[in-house]
């Protein structure tokens, strides 16, 4: 099967609001409690996608880096869990705690959160400014599973130096790639 590109939603974009539940806390959280007032990260993961293993180390340590400087983080899976039992709830628990994520792993359970994103892909990254505008969409960097190219999240960390600088962020983005979110049918 072919990689799945991110639709590239129109930048400028305002991220839709959203209340998802916690799988590591247990808490029921919203976006206008996660968001920051300078940069938010909304990506869209999975515990079994192999393009989501290949980045999820440098995904927590993106968090590590850029949260003590006002970034907030925050992981949302779509997926489908009967088709997919690998990513319920309890098991992206699992993963957040072996990994390393420092932010929440929320669970979308009725697919809503992931069509008002327009996400198609895990991963899929989405980056909002203060004003939880679009600012960023697309790739962590150019590694994919087996091309050999060291995972950065050079995009990303770009994207967000530019924000915290008070810059503009490039526009030339390229899409994220990687397994289609398994929806419902």
């Amino acid at each position: 099967m072919a990689p799945t590109p991110s639709t590239m939603v129109p930048l400028g974009t305002p991220a839709p609001d959203f209340t998802l539940p916690d799988t590591v806390s247990g808490r029921t959280m919203s976006l206008s409690e996660l968001r920051s007032d300078k940069a938010t990260v909304i990506m869209f993961i999975c515990n079994h996608c192999p393009f989501v293993k290949h980045v999820q180390h440098e995904l927590a340590q993106l968090a590590k880096d850029y949260r003590p400087r006002g970034v907030s983080f925050i992981a949302i899976n779509s997926n489908d869990i009967e088709a997919y039992p690998e990513d319920a709830p309890d098991k992206m628990k699992a993963v957040a705690e072996a990994v390393g994520y420092t932010f929440p792993y929320l669970f979308d359970e009725t697919q809503e959160v992931a069509r008002a994103y327009r996400a198609a892909c895990t991963p899929d990254i989405f980056i909002y400014d203060g004003d939880l505008k679009l600012a960023y969409r697309g790739q962590l960097d150019d590694s994919r599973p087996g091309n050999g190219i060291p995972v950065t999240g050079r995009d990303v960390r770009r994207a967000l130096d530019a924000l915290l600088a008070g810059q503009p962020v490039d526009p030339n983005q390229r899409p994220s790639l990687g397994c289609n979110i398994k929806w419902k049918s």
